[in-house]
């Protein structure tokens, strides 16, 4: 497998990341991937940009953008004001980027001090769950959302 990088996202990626998380049924429902892209996707930029407990991240591979994902990292007063590592929107376009990624996801956070990582992914996304799994993570907590 050729060397892959991984790197902060720059405003120039927006349009590839896009397209990645909207590459899937429930990715192409909730993206638009009209150009120009909607103001809210580059107001959303600006503000994890100007957050320094935020990373928009992308895998780029012979040039071209094969993986995103965003680190949060939180501080917490429970478990004696213990950080952690939240993972969120990972997606990937090439077989074998995923696991990379995700390693290198956990080195950042380890780098950081982070306690530990967490991330959450659909129900519906068997595959992830068992990638997940096979990366260390366990099924430990049930999660819950409310749309606003």
């Amino acid at each position: 497998m050729s060397e892959i990088e991984f790197r902060r996202a720059q405003a120039h990626d927006l349009p590839a990341i896009v397209a990645l998380l909207a590459d899937d049924a429930l990715g192409a429902g909730r993206e638009d991937q009209s150009t120009p892209l909607a103001p809210s996707y580059l107001d959303a930029f600006s503000a994890i940009e100007a957050d320094p407990n935020q990373l928009l991240a992308v895998a780029v591979e012979a040039g071209q953008l094969v993986g995103t994902l965003q680190l949060s990292f939180i501080p917490s007063i429970s478990r004696k004001g213990a950080w952690r590592g939240q993972i969120e929107g990972v997606r990937v376009a090439s077989r074998g980027v995923g696991k990379r990624m995700i390693e290198w996801a956990v080195e950042e956070c380890r780098s950081l001090n982070c306690s530990f990582v967490q991330l959450t992914t659909d129900k519906s996304r068997r595959e992830a769950h068992a990638f997940y799994e096979g990366q260390g993570f366990t099924a430990s907590h049930l999660g819950y959302k409310m749309a606003l």
